[in-house]
């Protein structure tokens, strides 16, 4: 009895991977094609003088919040009107929006690289001792 039940499972489990083998596979081919992308990124990156600052603006990049769009009237018209808001503020086009947000990421990556002495200091003095 043991065996049959056994033999279900397998059998079972067999039927449900072969009918969502795509989004697993085309899951597994998106994992694949972003490490060979990152590899590839990393080994031009070797070469590069200024690698540093690009990875420091994409890091910065991820800890800022994305542009959101908000659907509004206009206030003198009572025309509906797409607004677009970053950090709480509120912008008439999306230009304006993406360059408070790109302002906001140079003033993350400026105090990265502020912060980066004392942090290289304190680091010598761990590895000092």
């Amino acid at each position: 009895m043991e065996s049959l039940i056994t033999t279900t499972v397998l059998i079972v489990a067999a039927i449900l991977l072969y009918r969502y083998r795509a989004p697993v596979v085309a899951a597994l081919r998106r994992f694949d094609e972003r490490n060979v992308k990152r590899i590839k990124e990393e080994l031009s990156d070797r070469g590069d003088p200024v690698a540093h600052f690009k990875h420091t603006f994409r890091v910065a990049e991820e800890q800022v919040e994305e542009i959101g769009e908000l659907a509004t009237r206009d206030s003198r018209t009572g025309q509906p009107v797409t607004r677009y808001v970053f950090e709480g503020e509120q912008f008439a086009t999306r230009d304006e929006a993406e360059a408070a947000r790109q302002r906001s990421i140079a003033g993350k990556a400026r105090n990265f690289y502020k912060e980066l002495p004392a942090a290289l200091a304190h680091r010598r003095k761990e590895t000092l001792n």
